[in-house]
């Protein structure tokens, strides 16, 4: 396997090395995370009726706050997001700067596709075509960021801890620095693009998700 960081221009390597270099790896995350979406979406059918019954209270309530504008100032939901972001890219960075990290990404990225599976599995079972169309608008747009910083960050953390073993313990060659110094500046590209997601997750997702409510009237009054 080759180095995912090239040391060219001082601490510079090109990104479009990286995802050729490492597109092995980008396969398996990938597919990983399809194969937590399945599991999540089958889990849904092993949920009894009082589960699901508190699902959808739950989700009863939530579709009233969109409503009736009672859910979470846009500021307060922003902080909320963007906490969470930032600390899941920060812990996954501890991950991929110590060896036995690695297992430990390769679970984040499947219960990420878990979460996912399971969220929109639930709204189609329940919903049937209206709850993927909910599931469309509530679930795709955030995490059309928030997947590909998640696994770009799972890769980038692999092949660090990976170069890690090669050079200190195996060749037990010099600093690797450079590498280090690589990969965190990219973590830093990664928070910023989280923090354009948790804009779009606290500021334009509720007012899509509310837009798709007179579609579902006839669902609200279900609950």
């Amino acid at each position: 396997m080759k180095p995912t960081f090239k040391r060219k221009n001082g601490w510079s390597y090109t990104f479009q090395n990286h995802m050729q270099n490492q597109k092995t790896i980008y396969l398996f995350i990938t597919v990983l995370f399809m194969v937590g979406v399945v599991f999540g979406a089958v889990i849904v059918n092993t949920l009894d009726l009082e589960q699901k019954e508190g699902l959808l209270n739950y989700l009863g309530y939530f579709f009233s706050g969109l409503e009736q504008d009672s859910i979470a100032d846009p500021e307060a939901a922003f902080q909320h997001a963007i906490g969470d972001h930032l600390k899941t890219v920060g812990l996954m960075w501890i991950l991929g700067i110590s060896v036995i990290g690695i297992p430990l990404l390769l679970i984040f990225i499947f219960l990420k596709g878990l979460v996912i599976g399971f969220t929109v599995g639930f709204l189609v079972s329940q919903l049937s075509w209206k709850g993927l169309w909910f599931a469309f608008v509530a679930v795709v747009p955030q995490n059309l960021l928030v997947i590909p910083v998640m696994i770009i960050v799972a890769v980038a953390g692999i092949d660090f801890s990976l170069s890690l073993v090669r050079n200190r313990i195996i060749h037990h060659r010099g600093s690797i620095y450079p590498q280090f110094v690589s990969f965190s500046i990219l973590i830093t590209g990664m928070a910023v693009v989280m923090l354009i997601s948790s804009l779009f997750e606290a500021y334009i997702s509720p007012s899509l998700m509310k837009g798709t409510l007179p579609q579902l009237g006839l669902i609200l009054s279900l609950f």
